[in-house]
């Protein structure tokens, strides 16, 4: 299992089999593509939810977004 710090960093541990600190262009993969998919088919204005769900995983690994 991965630590949580009450501080967000911009790196992450991904678990106790990476040494390697979770990338931010790496994190929440699903909602990053929901989200880049809607920005270049219906424009940003219509995709904020999609952009919160992102920014809400982001966040739940640790990122300060």
């Amino acid at each position: 299992m991965g630590i949580i710090n009450d501080k967000p960093s911009q790196t992450v541990n991904a678990g106790p089999k990476s040494d390697k600190p979770l990338k931010p262009c790496c994190a929440c993969p699903e909602t990053k593509k929901a989200r880049d998919d809607c920005i270049i088919l219906k424009g940003e204005e219509n995709c904020r939810d999609l952009i919160e769900a992102h920014k809400t995983c982001m966040r739940s690994l640790g990122f300060n977004i």
